[in-house]
């Protein structure tokens, strides 16, 4: 685990960083055709760089170097193993350029760098290498055809596949995207978010420098309508998988429909709850994981718990443990290694969160509830209705509310009552009843007397309008970027039917 820097250090760091300024295509930055994207540091307002990106006419360039690479077969035809190899290579050229990461990415998404350093960057790293490590472990299957035949089911990358990312996790999601797509052999277009492009564009650079062909690895930085929708409905784009918002993941489904039916993942929104029962155990260890499950990432993550569902017998002790937890939680500088919490993405996404907090007038403001700048408290809110936008929206930003139920029952339905799926947490001393729980809730990861998604190798996705067509993270990640193939050999005489000897 790295060990964290002082503030001036980080900010040496960040004085001499050079920054990308162009899109990355077919293996070299070309400056794009479309409008000047700003890239601001979101916690100061600062202008990092002007990026020269993408439009339409760039897309349709990316697409046609990334269908040339996969035809090819510079990567897509390349031995497992030996896409493993450069996959590898790509990880040690992003572990020995792991602190310019760190600090680009704070500078670019507000994100507190104890964050950058201690969890974003290591997983990035490892989810790569996971999904590097896996591909050639990966067996294809026979299928039980009798004396007379032989069947065999094999998967093949499924070609050109757009991988379109949040802000809220740049490198991480990227990581998510790119690890199970090239270890398959597919040839990969990012869209970052117009936010935070400058991670990705970066590491499609170490990229090339490891050894991925050109065109094999692209990055697009651009607007939604510029670069999003372009490559949604590009007929020679075989997927999408995007992260993000559930009413963008609804485009990108019409532009499927509307084009080539080409496949989608989405992995979209959540309200997701924290169901403390009345026979959880050390409320303190509860406290904890709340204010994690609530607060890290100043709540702008997918994976949020955002609503606590408490019973009454424990609710009092265990909002004064939660208040007095977020104490230590530090809202400031995103350089500064003390703070927990920096800023949140945009002056856009700081006023929704805003719009949010002011109209809680019917709500309990048990702690925070403050606002400077793009940097927002941590505010727990109690009495909250179950049909109040408090508990119906998901808000992305620092933000608990909490309801309070009389028996499991009840926290069972408040916890399903919601369009989303995607995760949830229970605490309870029994057993049985905690897997009930789990099982009861209607969320693709559940996790009992802990807050968290599980690790690469379980899948990551969500039940309802949370998710659609396939998960991140595991093996399963791999099934998305592969088409399945059925090979059936005849081993009989054409002539007589008699099996051949």
């Amino acid at each position: 685990m790295s060990e964290l820097l002082t503030r001036d250090e980080y900010a040496s760091i960040a004085l001499s960083m050079d920054f990308p300024q162009a899109a990355f295509i077919d293996g070299k930055y070309r400056a794009g055709s479309g409008a000047p994207l700003v890239t601001k540091n979101p916690a100061t307002g600062d202008v990092l760089c002007e990026i020269a990106a993408c439009n339409a006419a760039d897309v349709e360039l990316a697409v046609i170097k990334a269908r040339e690479a996969f035809e090819q077969g510079t990567w897509s035809k390349l031995h497992p193993s030996d896409r493993k190899e450069v996959l590898i290579k790509l990880c040690k050229l992003i572990t020995r350029n792991k602190r310019e990461l760190a600090v680009m990415e704070s500078l670019d998404s507000g994100k507190p760098i104890r964050d950058c350093e201690l969890i974003d960057i290591p997983e990035t790293i490892h989810t790569i290498k996971w999904h590097a490590e896996s591909v050639d472990k990966i067996y294809d299957q026979t299928a039980p055809a009798g004396d007379d035949a032989v069947a065999m089911i094999v998967r093949e990358p499924i070609g050109v596949v757009a991988a379109v990312l949040p802000w809220n996790f740049p490198l991480l999601m990227l990581a998510w995207k790119i690890g199970p797509a090239l270890a398959a052999g597919n040839s990969v277009i990012v869209k970052p978010a117009e936010q935070t492009s400058l991670t990705a564009l970066r590491v499609a650079e170490l990229a090339k420098e490891a050894g991925i062909p050109n065109g094999v690895l692209q990055v697009l930085p651009g607007t939604g309508e510029s670069v999003g929708e372009p490559l949604g409905k590009h007929s020679d784009v075989d997927m999408v998988s995007f992260t993000g918002s559930t009413e963008t993941g609804r485009r990108f489904l019409r532009y499927s429909a509307d084009s080539n039916l080409k496949k989608v993942v989405l992995e979209c929104g959540g309200k997701n709850p924290s169901v403390v029962l009345d026979d959880a155990e050390d409320l303190d260890l509860v406290a904890e994981h709340i204010v994690n499950a609530a607060f890290w990432n100043m709540g702008e993550n997918c994976s949020a718990n955002s609503r606590l569902i408490v019973h009454e017998a424990v609710k009092q002790p265990l909002l004064e443990r939660i208040v007095a937890r977020i104490r230590d939680w530090k809202t400031g500088d995103p350089l500064n290694p003390a703070n927990h919490l920096g800023a949140l993405i945009d002056d856009e996404h700081c006023r929704k969160v805003s719009s949010y907090l002011n109209s809680a007038t019917d709500a309990k403001v048990v702690t925070g509830g403050s606002i400077n700048g793009c940097f927002v408290e941590p505010t727990v809110f109690d009495d909250v209705k179950p049909n109040h936008q408090l508990a119906t929206d998901e808000i992305f930003g620092p933000v608990l509310s909490v309801l309070t139920v009389s028996s499991v029952e009840q926290a069972i339905e408040l916890a399903n009552s919601t369009e989303y799926g995607l995760t949830a947490s229970v605490f309870s001393a029994n057993g049985k009843r905690a897997l009930r729980a789990a099982r009861d809730i209607r969320a693709g990861t559940v996790t009992i007397n802990c807050y968290g998604e599980g690790d690469i190798s379980t899948p990551f996705g969500g039940y309802k309008q949370s998710g659609f067509g396939g998960r991140d993270n595991g093996i399963h990640a791999h099934d998305q970027y592969t088409e399945l193939k059925t090979i059936w050999i005849d081993l009989t005489d054409s002539a007589s039917g008699d099996t051949v000897a």
